[in-house]
């Protein structure tokens, strides 16, 4: 007998209880930093997204797209102003956002899920009103803070058995407004207007680090709020933890900041009993699950 068709099935009967937890679940998966640009890496995680489908679970993809942004704006000869390090969204640069992300980047994740055997379909926060936005701040131009959430279409599409996937370009209060919103935020506020169970933040780091420099694997809120106060969180970790708190509080179950770049991150977090990430909580699992990780990925 093949060793590593044994080792396989042996990972497949392992993996059941954590199946079986998460069948009906809604997690948000946020999608971004280098894997959007590496073939490879992108249709890893459209299989990993199919088969969470797969196993029952109800995967709801929101993703960024920063650095092709960029790119096609200084293609274009489009300049940047920035404000206190934070780039100005003018009228005409949040045209390139929406073309670049609610167009090309999309559409390729969306082909990549379909390619690897899903039913993806793309959407962004303008399609039926799903994200309303106002400007975070006036200085920065058309960068937009969710201000109404109506997160039907999705629960539309995910119970049709289709998987939405999400550009975080938003529609305003007035008429024809356009507003580009950062992808964690769009992605908490989207988990946590559907209460979803979990939201996993891909990122290119490894985790919530304590002062030690070690990844801490689960952390409760009120050590977040401690850990941004004396500094030990920093930088883009701040704005990540942060939205992790926000998600918690409008209901989402647990969030999960993980390493986007580990060959199928988020297969590990859901169905192994070691994880992939920082999982952030404010409660213990509904039912101990025997077996699984203390406060970890049992929901």
């Amino acid at each position: 007998m093949n060793r590593d068709f044994v080792t396989t099935a042996s990972t497949l009967a392992e993996a059941l209880p954590y199946m079986q937890r998460y069948a009906g679940a809604v997690v948000v998966v946020k999608f971004g930093g280098n894997a959007m640009g590496d073939d490879a890496a992108m249709a890893e995680f459209a299989r990993d997204i199919v088969l969470m489908k797969q196993v029952g679970i109800h995967p709801v993809v929101v993703h960024g797209g920063g650095p092709m942004i960029n790119d096609l704006l200084d293609r274009l000869g489009i300049e940047s102003r920035f404000v206190r390090g934070k780039r100005v969204t003018t009228k005409e640069a949040v045209q390139v956002v929406e073309m670049v992300l609610s167009g090309l980047v999309n559409k390729r994740i969306v082909q990549a899920i379909n390619d690897a055997g899903g039913r993806a379909i793309g959407i962004s926060g303008k399609d039926d009103d799903l994200m309303v936005c106002e400007a975070d701040d006036p200085e920065l131009g058309f960068v937009g803070r969710p201000v109404e959430m109506n997160v039907q279409i999705i629960r539309d599409l995910y119970t049709a058995g289709l998987i939405p996937v999400i550009a975080p370009v938003a529609t305003g209060m007035a008429d024809n407004e356009t507003f580009n919103v950062n992808g964690d935020t769009a992605a908490g506020a989207i988990a946590g207007a559907l209460q979803a169970d979990r939201l996993l933040l891909l990122t290119d780091v490894a985790g919530v680090k304590d002062g030690s420099g070690q990844v801490l694997t689960q952390i409760h809120p009120d050590q977040i709020r401690t850990m941004i106060a004396d500094g030990t969180i920093a930088g883009g970790m701040i704005p990540k933890t942060e939205t992790a708190l926000k998600a918690l509080e409008e209901g989402v179950r647990a969030v999960v900041i993980l390493d986007g770049r580990v060959p199928h991150a988020t297969m590990l977090e859901l169905f192994t009993e070691q994880g992939a990430g920082s999982l952030i909580r404010s409660t213990e699992p509904r039912v101990k699950p025997h077996g699984l990780r203390q406060g970890g990925s049992g929901l």
